[in-house]
């Protein structure tokens, strides 16, 4: 236990996902010996992001403008969209170049352990970009994990019911347990390549 502002920034540090205590002190006392025009970069970028960086109002994937750059682009394909859990994901999909279509950030994945249903999710704001018709595929790129099986299962019973055309699901190549962020590039195109129709 340190004092005062060293035990505060570990303790903030340390709220942080995939940061536990001992990388949290060590990330500290990195930024205590830093020099201090570093640590002003650090604080300005992170109050900025705070400032200028939102969701898009279409498909809530991180935007610095009312549209994101994707859904701005009128050579995007309006057929399809991939629907995908985190921002972060948008990426890794993009890296692929294998898919020119637009995109929808549910914000997440169902957890019932969590208390993430549904409800959590952008999953209203989906099924209203479908109702005019206009997509005639949706790609469910969720994590190849327990909660993202199930998000992609109740989506597919959802997607269903609303008359989409074909609804796919990203197939092998991605490890169970996985996330899409950590799959290289090779392995995700593969994935794309190979999506399936997902069956009642």
């Amino acid at each position: 236990m340190y004092e005062g502002a060293v035990q505060d920034l570990i303790d903030e540090l340390g709220r942080l996902p995939g940061v536990g205590p001992k990388s949290a002190q060590r990330i500290a006392f990195h930024l205590l010996q830093a020099d201090p025009a570093d640590v002003e970069r650090l604080a300005h970028a992170l109050t900025e992001v705070k400032a200028r960086v939102r969701f898009c109002e279409v498909c809530f994937n991180v935007s610095e403008a009312e549209r994101c750059r994707i859904c701005s682009d009128d050579r995007r394909d309006r057929t399809a969209i991939c629907v995908v859990e985190e921002p972060k994901d948008v990426v890794a999909i993009e890296r692929t170049r294998e898919f020119r279509g637009r995109y929808h950030v549910l914000g997440g994945a169902i957890s019932p352990i969590d208390g993430i249903g549904p409800q959590d999710l952008k999953v209203r704001e989906l099924l209203t970009r479908l109702a005019d018709g206009t997509v005639t595929e949706v790609i469910i790129a969720t994590d190849p994990n327990l909660e993202g099986e199930a998000t992609a299962s109740y989506l597919s019973r959802m997607l269903r019911d609303v008359g989409v055309q074909r609804v796919t699901r990203l197939a092998s190549g991605l490890p169970v347990g996985g996330d899409l962020e950590y799959a290289d590039e090779v392995t995700l195109g593969r994935a794309f390549e190979g999506r399936r129709l997902l069956d009642a």
